[in-house]
């Protein structure tokens, strides 16, 4: 996750008035995706959850963690 401005290849959405990019490519492999704000004793933080993490057995869909 990143801050960036929005190219060709990007499908945008907004939701609660928080502006999403996202690129269509991806969008397509990983939707739907979640984006929640979650705190915990560690700290607070972004919680990002898509079908391509559990098709991929990875953590969380978006990076290689």
């Amino acid at each position: 996750m990143a801050l960036d401005e929005p190219k060709n290849e990007d499908e945008i959405f907004e939701e609660k008035g928080t502006k999403f990019i996202i690129d269509k490519d991806l969008f397509i492999q990983a939707k739907p995706i979640n984006v929640d704000f979650t705190t915990t004793p560690q700290g607070s933080g972004f919680k990002l959850t898509s079908n391509l993490a559990a098709e991929e057995g990875g953590s969380c869909g978006s990076c290689s963690c």
